[in-house]
C-alpha cells in the first residue's frame, strides 16, 4: 500500500514531465495510423492489469467523477429505491459541456477504507470501462488518455509501453 500511495504522489509530476511528448506521440501517430494499434493496445493493457490491483489505488474514484448516462441513472436509481429525479436531485450536477457528473469527489459510492465501490454491479458504463485503454478507435481517445496518465499509474505504464513497442522512426518525426 505504501509503494501505491508513493505512485500516486509522484504520478502528477511524471504525467506533467511526459506530456508535451505524449502530444507530440499521438499527433505523429494520428498522421500514420496503425493497423495494430488497437490489438496492441489490448495486450498492453492485459498484461498491465495483469500486475495491477485497482483496489490499491482507488485514484479516479477519490479524484475524477464519471459521466453519467440516462441508462447509468436508471439502473443505480433502481438499485438505491431511489426515484430518478431524487438521484439527481442528491447526487449529480451537469458539468460545464451538460454531461450528468457527480456532485463531488471522491465519488458518493466510494468507501475508502477499502477502495470499494458500494454499487460496483450497476456502476456507470464510464466506470466500467475505464481507463479505456483498451477501447476500439483507441486513436480517438488519445487525448482523455494523457489526461488519464495523471490519474492513473497503469495508464501512465501503458502509454509509456505503447511508445517503446510502436516506436516512430525518424521520418514519422515532424
Amino acid at each position: 500500500m505504501k509503494d501505491m500511495e508513493k505512485r500516486l504522489k509522484e504520478l502528477p509530476k511524471l504525467a506533467k514531465e511526459v506530456k508535451k511528448e505524449n502530444q507530440k506521440y499521438f499527433a505523429r501517430l494520428k498522421k500514420r495510423p496503425q493497423k495494430r494499434l488497437d490489438y496492441l493496445m489490448q495486450e498492453i493493457h492485459d498484461a498491465e492489469f495483469k500486475k495491477t490491483d485497482c483496489l490499491a489505488c482507488g485514484n479516479c474514484c477519490k479524484t475524477t467523477s464519471p459521466i453519467f448516462t440516462e441508462k447509468d441513472i436508471q439502473r443505480i436509481s433502481k438499485h438505491l429505491r431511489m426515484k430518478e429525479s431524487d438521484f439527481i436531485a442528491q447526487y449529480i450536477d451537469r458539468d460545464e459541456d451538460d454531461f450528468y457528473v457527480l456532485k463531488s469527489a471522491p465519488c458518493t459510492f466510494f468507501d475508502e477504507s477499502d477502495n470499494t465501490c458500494f454499487i460496483y454491479d450497476v456502476r456507470p458504463k464510464a466506470c466500467v470501462e475505464y481507463p479505456h485503454t483498451n477501447r476500439k478507435k483507441f486513436i480517438k481517445i488519445t487525448d482523455l488518455a494523457i489526461q488519464n496518465t495523471e490519474i492513473c499509474p497503469a495508464v501512465y505504464a501503458i502509454i509509456e509501453k505503447l511508445k517503446v513497442k510502436l516506436p516512430l522512426g525518424e521520418k514519422d518525426r515532424g
